[in-house]
């Protein structure tokens, strides 16, 4: 509450205009940063749309795609960076260095380009053992030859012991956009066929497994992987893929969601077609989360024409990312920006977007 006196609104100061009187801020239900901003879900983008957009709202900056589309010389070039601050920076399948790489190779990838060239920055917390930076490192180093892009520049910085928390990575990259591609969330049009290139949710279950002392039959490994591959694969078959999306932070259920709105239509997923591992989908149960909500940082949503959906998802399958690969609904005209699933039992259900933080620190 103001400890100003009431006025009425005719009351205003000499020299003091509406616009200065307003809150500098808009509204919101917190008033402090919490670890929900950063899951992906309807938090993180209620900060870009209502703190971050407004400022700094441009044409390549609005469609809000997974990288920035750059007409330079009579070619486009795909741009993004990403940040990362998975807790532990070690797990089943993958560690920090191994995730900077592929999220950023990953997020140039779903624009549909080739990535070439990427830069990292690290923020180290004094004390972090030398032999565990020379392994992220090292880790780096592979994931950036296996995926066919070179690191080309890059910054560290030391904080205080105490200030970080061991090490944090920036990376960001470029690649070139194939020609005659036009990928984009808005393209999504009813009668499309979303395909999922495999099992969801074992990233965040892998992390979970470390942090919880969960214990499987067996391990269950992260799925941390590049994908520049398999849209390669995609696109040779497809030239015309309207959509390609990641589903990382907020899961699959995040990825729709945002695709749903851009694109002013429905999706109607079918639950008995969604491929989850059977120790993820129990490890999911005794934690009491849902496996449309969990990171994923090796698969991919591909939204085709329905001529071209089972050519795609052919192809797919014959890429060692794409082996599971499942068509696991469609686009339709009813309910605009909203996500539903047809259950197994014969309902329906509304699937939105994570309200909250599941798993803090995922990525």
């Amino acid at each position: 509450m103001s400890s100003r006196p009431h006025s009425s609104p005719g009351d205003t100061q000499p020299g003091v205009s509406f616009a200065d009187a307003s809150c500098p801020l808009p509204i919101s239900d917190h008033q402090e940063i919490v670890l929900g901003h950063g899951s992906g879900g309807k938090l993180t983008h209620q900060l870009i749309e209502r703190i971050i957009a407004p400022h700094f709202s441009n044409s390549l900056l609005d469609p809000l795609h997974d990288g920035a589309t750059l007409p330079i010389g009579g070619q486009r070039l795909a741009f993004s960076t990403d940040s990362f601050v998975v807790k532990p920076v070690f797990f089943p399948g993958g560690d920090i260095g191994k995730l900077a790489v592929h999220g950023t190779v990953n997020d140039i990838a779903m624009c549909g380009a080739q990535p070439l060239y990427l830069s990292v920055a690290f923020i180290l917390e004094e004390g972090f053992l030398m032999k565990d930076f020379f392994r992220i490192v090292q880790s780096m180093k592979e994931a950036a030859a296996e995926a066919g892009v070179k690191l080309v520049t890059g910054d560290t910085k030391v904080v205080d012991r105490g200030k970080g928390d061991q090490i944090f990575i920036n990376t960001s990259g470029v690649g070139l956009i194939r020609k005659g591609v036009d990928i984009h969330p808005r393209r999504a049009e009813p009668g499309d066929q979303i395909i999922v290139s495999g099992e969801i949710a074992t990233h965040g279950i892998a992390i979970m497994s470390v942090r919880d002392g969960l214990e499987f039959e067996t391990e269950v490994l992260s799925d941390t992987a590049p994908l520049n591959g398999l849209v390669d694969v995609i696109l040779d078959v497809c030239p015309g893929v309207h959509v390609l999306r990641d589903p990382t932070r907020g899961g699959l259920t995040s990825a729709l969601n945002e695709i749903a709105v851009q694109a002013r239509a429905g999706v109607l997923l079918r639950e008995d077609t969604l491929p989850i591992n059977e120790q993820v989908r129990g490890a999911c149960e005794i934690l009491g989360l849902d496996p449309l909500h969990v990171a994923n940082e090796g698969k991919l949503i591909a939204i085709v024409p329905p001529g071209h959906a089972e050519t795609v998802l052919s192809a797919m399958r014959h890429h060692p990312l794409g082996r599971q690969s499942a068509i696991i609904g469609e686009i339709v005209a009813n309910h605009p920006g909203m996500v539903t699933m047809r259950t197994r039992v014969g309902g329906e259900r509304v699937v939105d977007m994570l309200s909250g933080e599941q798993l803090p620190r995922i990525c």
